[in-house]
């Protein structure tokens, strides 16, 4: 009789220590809710087909940019009489922006194409053109003609062009202010070249250090 309910009261703590284990209700509700945070975290809620939500999801990324809260592996090349940079940006193991400087004695660009599984959705470019424009041998005066021009893509397709040019001079006391100057709808955008400035980034996204021509 003692044997048995001996048995019965470890049948009893055992059933009672399994019941304690189980997680409960609220701390699967929690694993579950924190899952899918980090889950959607590494997704665009925006809608990317639409000039609006390209707009705030180029917000969301560059204010990380920004404030260098992407991870960034970088490198130079020579090519010639043209040097450049090329900066990749990551959010956790995702490429998400692209930065491609290159200048040459008179000229220099930099890029920025903001991608999403691969592809752009908006690509900036700031480019300037630079001459000597009077003074004297000892004290040279400079202009700049600067060419902004902002693409927008969906389904690798440009569906919006927009430019502002400006000219900087080294003579003058003040300088243009780029947010005040409008921009216009063009017609020189090219989704073909930016498609093949990609390739040549994509191509050589593993590089390190110091290499020659892309």
């Amino acid at each position: 009789m003692k044997n048995l309910l001996l048995i019965l009261s470890l049948i009893l703590i055992v059933s009672c220590k399994k019941e304690n284990d189980k997680p409960s209700e609220n701390d699967v509700l929690k694993d579950t809710s924190t899952s899918k945070v980090i889950e959607d975290s590494l997704k665009s809620n925006n809608d990317l087909s639409s000039i609006d939500g390209i707009k705030k999801e180029y917000n969301l990324i560059n204010s990380k940019l920004t404030a260098k809260k992407l991870d960034s592996v970088s490198f130079d090349y020579e090519c010639e009489e043209r040097s450049g940079n090329v900066i990749y940006y990551s959010e956790d193991g995702i490429l998400k922006v692209i930065k491609h400087f290159t200048a040459d004695s008179h000229y220099s660009s930099t890029e920025k194409y903001f991608l999403n599984e691969g592809h752009p959705y908006f690509v900036f470019r700031d480019e300037t053109v630079w001459n000597f424009d009077g003074g004297t041998p000892e004290k040279p005066e400079t202009k700049d003609d600067v060419t902004q021009t902002r693409m927008y893509f969906s389904n690798d397709e440009i569906i919006q062009c927009l430019e502002k040019k400006f000219t900087v001079k080294s003579s003058l006391p003040t300088k243009p202010d780029p947010e005040n100057i409008p921009n216009k709808q063009s017609k020189n955008c090219s989704a073909n070249e930016v498609q093949k400035t990609l390739e040549l980034l994509f191509k050589n996204k593993d590089k390190k250090g110091k290499i020659n021509c892309l």
